[in-house]
């Protein structure tokens, strides 16, 4: 786990993005939660009443009566629903944030109203629940360490680096010898696939674009590292022009959830056999990757970088140890509302990238979001319960983010969007984020001091 992925929302959250308060259904933390009652008198709600039935006298256009003309005892009859929501949400939300006040409590959760009665001429009533931040003691954090990580670059990892840069720069050439796939060859195939139903099996309509699977001219390198084993087996020793069918049982991890756990029936043609052609490693070449005289010069700088590319990663890894200790040192109570808000956090990423890999809107529709929430709670505790660590030790370090910095960041993302960069920080302001983009900033920098300070 990276500290750097923790979002919830920490700043106190007392209403909706409309302003208003109203009953939810998501649970809370009990250790966490507090009740308040509030009472607001009937001569207030009267005149609440007679405000906004006022206003809607002016406003209201109705046959028979002149604008501005139409009688109250019309207005609360024809609109009656409306008008006492609207003096609910100002009368509610006024008297629950005066409430918090004399309290001197700091709701970090929605309200939820849980008990309510609104009547004209009558007491108003309502009883709200929310979350309070835990109470953290951190004492004894910098004790927590890890060891350092070796970042030493090993001959096998220079060897895999370069091997990156060639395969970019290589051809895939036809082979026009008459000869069986061998391992290192691409088979250019054509394929139809299908899913192997159960007995019995029935399959919604919306679902049924994922039961096929077709494609053409695809390449498959025989014996390759990203290359299911079925594939290369089965193509390793066929010839050109050859079909044969072919059963796939992907694993229930496999990278595209459409085919994890599936088990397929292919129809398989070789339309070809091909080979990469790699580059010469001279100077020529060398001049191609950039401002290098000789070949030796690249790959001194290809070295240089793999291994500043190794230690990044490395020191990455080892913070994310580092504050996995910590979780797991500090017990307190995680505020149910920012699990909630981490599992929307982590499902969000997670479609966007299952639509990135071709995923449409209606079968995302079939998925089991239920069961998708449930399989990211236990990482989303994780995740807030870091947050609220790094926050809590950021105070006791007295760590702040300097204006420079999140400028800089501000202005890296500029780039990135092609969004002026005084529009993205008006946008970033209205909607919360830039406040939560320093915030996460703030828990960076302190983990890479713990980091740096315990190593």
């Amino acid at each position: 786990m990276s500290s750097v992925e923790t979002t919830p929302q920490t700043t106190p959250a007392h209403t909706h993005d409309d302003g208003l308060i109203r009953p939810q259904n998501s649970g809370l933390n009990p250790v966490l939660t507090r009740e308040v009652s509030v009472e607001v008198p009937a001569d207030e709600v009267s005149k609440a009443y007679s405000k906004v039935v006022k206003r809607y006298s002016k406003m209201a256009r109705i046959p028979g009566f002149r604008a501005g003309k139409v009688p109250d005892s019309l207005i609360r009859s024809r609109f009656a629903k409306e008008v006492r929501q609207e003096v609910m949400d100002s009368l509610v939300q006024e008297r629950f944030r005066q409430e918090m006040v004399n309290s001197s409590l700091n709701p970090i959760s929605q309200p939820q109203v849980i008990e309510l009665n609104l009547q004209d001429e009558q007491p108003l009533r309502f009883r709200a629940q929310f979350e309070v931040a835990p109470e953290i003691d951190v004492t004894g954090y910098e004790s927590v360490s890890v060891e350092k990580p070796n970042v030493e670059l090993t001959d096998a990892e220079y060897g895999a680096e370069l091997d990156r840069v060639l395969d970019s720069h290589a051809s895939i050439e036809t082979v026009e010898e008459d000869r069986p796939l061998v391992d290192g060859d691409w088979a250019e195939i054509s394929f139809k696939g299908a899913r192997r139903k159960t007995d019995g099996e029935t399959v919604a309509p919306e679902a049924a674009e994922a039961d096929e699977f077709e494609g053409e001219d695809v390449l498959v390198e025989i014996g390759g590292k990203n290359t299911l084993p079925a594939f290369s087996e089965a193509l390793r020793g066929r010839n050109k022009g050859q079909d044969f069918e072919l059963e796939v049982a992907y694993p229930s991890d496999f990278g595209d959830v459409r085919l994890a756990g599936l088990t397929i029936d292919y129809d398989v043609t070789v339309n070809a056999i091909k080979r990469k052609s790699y580059p010469e490693r001279d100077a020529d070449f060398a001049k191609q990757l950039g401002d290098y005289d000789t070949w030796e010069a690249f790959e001194s700088s290809l070295r240089e970088n793999a291994v500043n590319g190794k230690k990044q990663n490395a020191e990455a890894e080892s913070k994310g140890k580092l504050v996995d200790a910590l979780v797991e040192r500090f017990q307190f109570p995680v505020p149910e509302s920012f699990v909630q808000q981490q599992i929307d956090v982590r499902l969000d990423r997670g479609l966007r990238a299952l639509a990135q890999q071709g995923m449409t809107r209606e079968q995302m529709q079939t998925l089991d979001f239920g069961r998708l929430r449930a399989a990211q709670r236990d990482e989303a505790v994780k995740e807030v319960k870091a947050s609220l660590l790094l926050d809590r030790i950021a105070d006791a370090r007295d760590l702040q983010v300097k204006d420079d910095d999140v400028e800089r960041e501000l202005m890296i993302l500029s780039l990135q969007s092609r969004e002026p960069v005084d529009q993205l920080r008006t946008r970033l302001q209205s909607d919360g984020s830039l406040q939560r983009m320093r915030e996460q900033m703030r828990r960076e920098a302190t983990a890479t001091a713990l980091y740096e300070a315990v190593a």
